[in-house]
């Protein structure tokens, strides 16, 4: 064995018999030297090779022999070829080794102190870095600028600061590193003064200071030296567009890219994985597709991870199939050296909801899993209802965390199973603000509006401060239940705790006061919004149309319109029904038409039913028919049971009900309203006979109208009031005590 393999051995050294080491320590040398053979800088001689294989055994003397006699023999060697060998060494990880030839080296330069000590820098063994710039018995500037790197590289920033001043030579380089250490470590206004100060800057000083600012989404800062700016290159323009991008100014970011003189794949890259990290996924996909087609761009991995991502935002699993296949076709699926491009898959095809090919992905990368793609998976288990295979995953995949728990307590909830989210939600190791206003959202999704308090007072009770989606979840199911109370005390103690309110709390205060009949209150908190959107105008108007104040809610669609942002089919909603609750018929059918005309949204069901009710209550019950029977689709039980709604029992709208109403039963048998206005109608006219019959047959039927209510809140218990009960004979007491009528006769 040992033959065949001195076989490989050079034969020099063989003829001299040079002592050969024991088989392990022959196996371990051999791997070193493979293993650095393999890197990019394998082209080493054999006396090289040999060279190197002495050091790892730490064979100084040998490899100081084998220095000389190459010197020697052929004159090769010197401080130059020793310098780049000892460069080798370094970039390839072997710094011992590195390190051993600097000792042993008859001869060295500034130059080979220069590689030794960006050797250390460049591998992190900075305390052996600081030793060998003090021993060093020169130093030039690269010297200072290495140290300086590395000192600035590790956070030790105020150290690099020092040595950046006490540097007698500094030059663009110096500069620049020391910008780029300050940015690194968060400092951006040390780095402008720096920038400043400089009196000759490179186009790397300026594109460092922009990185900065953009990074920091500092764009103003940005701009202002980007006009100032008179050589700019595709990284100005790349960097100023990610910028705004990052910031989630798209519009501004776009108008850069297409103002770009070149452009090259990282610019590309950049506006689309911009578009579809901001929510504008079609753009991103068309960007992409004009790339290929206009300009012939060759996508790379960072590419397909935003194009999938804007797949999963536009719901288009076919589109991410044909991404995913070129991916393969084309062997960037096999190029995901971090992980980040199955991931983007994954996501992208829990979105979608295509699990068996999340799973494939999943459980192909399920050595180098992420806690990311674990939660892709929970969610889209979730979204398709397949919860025992979400907990199933949840249970066997352990590099869970907040996210992971907290969407398998919204998952239960969502389908109704209480208790099992709870059961989540307290054996979570470390509940947070969101896992609590989860669970307060889910209470309330299954209105249990009661739990939702305790769960709130629960929360403060631990410390745990509420979020402002805490108290809009709860603000908005005080609103639905018309709690004012309550809903007077979560504002209280928002003003108390000094919240800072944002849109979304502004909205939910004034959807709550609105609801609960408050509407002088909800207009106070419109009044005072900083900032309004949609939902605000719409909030308002759906107020004072609900509250009768037809003229003010008219008002608020006209300035709604001024301001500048389009209404929708709520919008309209809110409006037709304040018009229907004025009578104004005139202006109802103005907006009614200017809603398809001008603004292009088609109108609803619930529209059609608003216009229905407009002209009926204006006494135009036979235009009210007429307009039914021109509808562009159908008629169903709820535009026939909103025209029989209008009719009342008056003789001139008899023929109206009656169409009606048989046209609702034909449609719904069991229709318990329908019954009742056919039975009053005929009692009102005199058809008795018809009357008997009907009742007879509602018996029959079961038919039977479900009683109106009403309900309170009192001292935390919902009171409910149902039509046709009876007072307790203690509440006649009460009565008469608050009306002064006690001893009367």
């Amino acid at each position: 064995m040992l033959t065949s393999f001195t076989r490989l051995l050079p034969f020099a050294l063989v003829r001299k018999s040079i002592k050969l080491p024991c088989c392990d320590v022959l196996f371990q040398c051999c791997k070193t030297q493979y293993a650095f053979s393999t890197t990019h800088y394998s082209k080493l001689t054999c006396d090289d090779s040999w060279l190197f294989q002495s050091l790892s055994l730490s064979r100084l003397q040998e490899a100081r022999k084998l220095l000389e006699k190459l010197y020697e023999r052929d004159g090769r060697g010197g401080v130059v070829h020793w310098t780049s060998l000892l460069t080798r060494y370094t970039k390839s990880g072997y710094v011992n080794e590195a390190r051993m030839l600097f000792e042993i080296m008859p001869e060295r330069n500034i130059v080979t102190y220069n590689a030794m000590l960006s050797g250390y820098v460049q591998t992190g063994r900075l305390s052996e870095a600081c030793q060998f710039f003090e021993e060093m018995p020169e130093r030039n500037v690269v010297s200072w600028t290495s140290m300086l790197c590395g000192l600035a590289g590790v956070g030790r920033i105020h150290e690099a600061w020092s040595l950046f001043n006490a540097m007698p030579e500094k030059n663009i380089v110096s500069w620049n590193s020391m910008i780029a250490g300050w940015i690194r470590n968060g400092d951006l206004e040390r780095a402008r003064l720096v920038f400043d100060q400089m009196k000759v800057k490179n186009i790397v000083s300026w594109n460092a200071m922009i990185a900065g600012y953009t990074e920091n989404c500092r764009m103003e800062e940005a701009r202002v030296l980007f006009d100032e700016m008179q050589d700019t290159n595709v990284i100005t323009w790349t960097s100023m567009i990610s910028g705004y991008c990052r910031s989630g100014n798209v519009d501004e970011g776009y108008t850069l890219f297409r103002r770009m003189p070149e452009r090259n794949l990282v610019s590309w890259t950049a506006m689309i994985g911009g578009f579809a990290w901001n929510g504008f996924y079609e753009e991103a996909l068309l960007l992409f597709l004009e790339s290929k087609g206009s300009y012939g761009i060759k996508p790379n991995g960072e590419t397909f991870i935003s194009l999938a991502y804007a797949c999963a935002g536009i719901g288009m699993p076919c589109l991410g199939k044909q991404l995913h296949s070129q991916l393969i076709v084309n062997g960037w699926a096999y190029d995901d050296y971090d992980g980040r491009l199955s991931k983007s898959l994954i996501h992208m095809y829990s979105t979608c909801g295509n699990m068996d090919l999340a799973n494939f992905i999943f459980r192909k990368n399920l050595n180098n899993v992420t806690v990311q793609s674990l939660n892709s998976m929970i969610n889209g288990y979730i979204r398709i209802g397949q919860l025992e295979r979400a907990q199933n995953l949840f249970d066997k995949v352990l590099i869970r965390d907040k996210i992971s728990w907290t969407s398998m307590i919204g998952g239960y909830f969502s389908v109704g199973q209480v208790p099992k989210a709870c059961h989540m939600f307290w054996n979570m190791p470390d509940k947070d603000a969101i896992a609590w206003t989860a669970m307060i959202s889910g209470h309330v999704q299954n209105e249990l509006f009661a739990e939702a308090i305790n769960l709130f007072s629960e929360m403060w009770t631990r410390r745990v401060l509420p979020l402002n989606s805490t108290y809009s979840t709860l603000l908005g199911a005080t609103g639905a239940m018309a709690y004012l109370d309550t809903g007077r005390q979560f504002h209280c103690l928002l003003i108390k705790t000094h919240y800072e309110f944002d849109l979304i709390l502004d909205n939910s205060l004034l959807s709550m006061y609105a609801k609960c009949g408050e509407i002088h209150d909800a207009y106070s908190i419109f009044s005072y919004m900083a900032s309004r959107d949609l939902i605000s105008w719409n909030s308002i108007i759906m107020g004072f149309s609900v509250h009768g104040l037809s003229n003010e809610a008219l008002e608020m669609f006209e300035a709604l319109v001024e301001s500048g942002i389009l209404p929708n089919s709520v919008t309209f909603l809110s409006i037709l029904s304040a018009c229907s609750h004025a009578g104004f018929v005139g202006k109802g059918w103005e907006i009614f038409t200017a809603m398809t005309n001008v603004y292009a949204i088609e109108p609803g069901m619930e529209h059609y039913i608003c216009m229905i009710n407009l002209l009926g209550r204006a006494g135009k019950v036979e235009e009210a028919e007429e307009f039914v029977l021109k509808l562009p689709f159908e008629s169903g039980h709820a535009i026939w049971g909103a025209l029989l709604g209008v009719c009342g029992i008056g003789e001139s709208n008899a023929k109206v009900a009656e169409h009606a109403a048989k046209r609702l039963l034909a449609l719904d048998p069991l229709n318990a309203p329908a019954h009742v206005v056919l039975c009053n109608l005929y009692a009102a006219n005199g058809q008795h006979v018809e009357e008997k019959m009907l009742r007879r047959e509602m018996g029959l039927k079961g038919v039977r109208k479900v009683p109106g209510c009403s309900w309170i809140l009192l001292k935390g218990e919902v009171r409910v009031f149902l039509s046709g009960d009876k007072l307790k004979p203690e509440a006649y007491e009460i009565l008469l005590l608050l009306f002064n009528t006690v001893g009367e006769s």
